[in-house]
């Protein structure tokens, strides 16, 4: 059975002797979410391109949905393909509403009809409706970013093809946009070929990978494989030998180890309740949920006293917060929040229901034990003492 995309034998030399890629022989099955990796100069963006026919293979086929992307019209193809660059920017002179049906208008979709997809593309946000009417420089930068992502999704193309599309973000926007686009991906059923460089970001979004070398496929398989069984010593350096550590099996999962409860508030709520709630429980940050208990974002103290002024209610000021699920190893876990450098994280259920928290303080009794063991190197036991010294008290 035939892939719904198809790379078949495909290759690409530019100047009759630079080879771009070379007999790349890959299949897709439809609603995967592919992350191709490799160093620069792989072949990555330049195999992705040729899927919406920016790049035109020298030899061999792409195939989507069994048509040869070559006999088909290149502008009518990509007004059926999603495509996010790196800057992911909005049309400063459009609102959020012509931003989100740009596409849409040029498909010459009816008014009534567009209306409903911006409707439905800032409630899958979980953004307030009225900002449809607003400007980009209106909205927060994170919040913007947030209508990229959907704006990609708004013409209901199957594909969406994403050139590195967090790559100039900071790594806590940067890890919300990662779970905003995973989540959307799953409930939407879209399929998404995704170029990254960052192995992290790989692992964590593909349901297939694809690590490519100097115009060549290296290995092609689900991130797990590719994690547990590296095709050769360049995979390898590539995953890097603490992630391949982490690969070993360990049964601990967020949910074994979180505080099962956590301070939350409504995003309706008013800057004062926010404030109230914060001198009872004695905390300087709050998780913000919608009325349902769905995770929305985080306020916290120093966003109070900046935007009070300027705000009336705890939504108009939440900023996104990278949050893990209850199911997820703790060794996965621990590692993100020393990344980012994390005093707390929510966990959410497969709904995206707030169920709980991590906090620095609350993994350090579990890190000797769990994640290195009782030989644990000097280096790993440095890291350890650093995150029991920064802890933060327990909600």
């Amino acid at each position: 059975m035939s892939g719904f995309i198809e790379f078949q034998n495909v290759a690409k030399v530019y100047n009759g002797s630079k080879v771009a890629v070379e007999n790349v022989d890959l299949s897709f099955e439809k609603g995967e979410f592919i992350c191709f990796i490799g160093t620069s100069g792989s072949g990555k963006t330049t195999l992705m391109r040729m899927i919406n026919r920016m790049n035109t293979p020298t030899s061999g086929k792409v195939m989507v949905d069994n048509q040869d992307v070559a006999n088909l019209n290149p502008v009518e193809l990509r007004r059926r393909i999603g495509y996010v660059i790196q800057s992911i920017g909005l049309m400063p002179h459009m609102t959020i509403r012509e931003n989100i049906t740009l596409v849409q208008r040029l498909l010459k979709v009816d008014e009534a009809t567009r209306e409903q997809t911006a409707n439905k593309m800032i409630d899958l946000v979980e953004l307030p409706r009225e900002m449809l009417d607003r400007y980009p420089f209106e909205l927060s930068g994170g919040q913007q970013q947030r209508i990229g992502v959907v704006r990609a999704l708004a013409a209901d193309q199957d594909i969406i093809l994403m050139d590195e599309p967090f790559g100039a973000l900071d790594p806590i926007t940067r890890e919300a946009l990662q779970d905003l686009i995973k989540n959307l991906q799953e409930k939407l059923g879209k399929t998404v070929v995704f170029v990254t460089h960052d192995m992290d970001e790989a692992l964590k979004l593909a349901s297939q990978l694809v690590v490519m070398s100097h115009g060549h496929v290296v290995q092609a398989d689900t991130p797990e494989n590719v994690l547990r069984h590296p095709a050769n010593e360049f995979v390898e350096e590539l995953i890097g030998e603490e992630r391949l550590l982490q690969s070993k099996p360990d049964n601990t999962t967020v949910g074994e180890i979180m505080i099962p409860s956590a301070v939350t508030i409504h995003s309706d709520r008013s800057l004062s309740d926010a404030i109230t709630m914060m001198k009872e429980r004695r905390v300087d940050s709050l998780i913000v949920t919608n009325n349902d208990g769905i995770l929305q974002g985080i306020v916290d103290i120093q966003n109070l006293n900046r935007m009070r002024s300027k705000a009336s209610s705890v939504g108009d000021i939440m900023v996104d917060v990278p949050f893990v699920h209850e199911t997820d190893y703790l060794k996965h876990t621990l590692q993100k929040i020393l990344n980012l450098g994390l005093k707390v994280v929510p966990v959410v259920d497969k709904t995206q229901h707030v169920v709980g928290l991590l906090t620095r303080s609350s993994l350090v009794d579990l890190v000797y034990d769990t994640i290195w063991g009782t030989d644990m190197n000097a280096d790993a036991a440095d890291d350890a003492g650093a995150l029991g010294s920064t802890a933060m008290k327990e909600v």
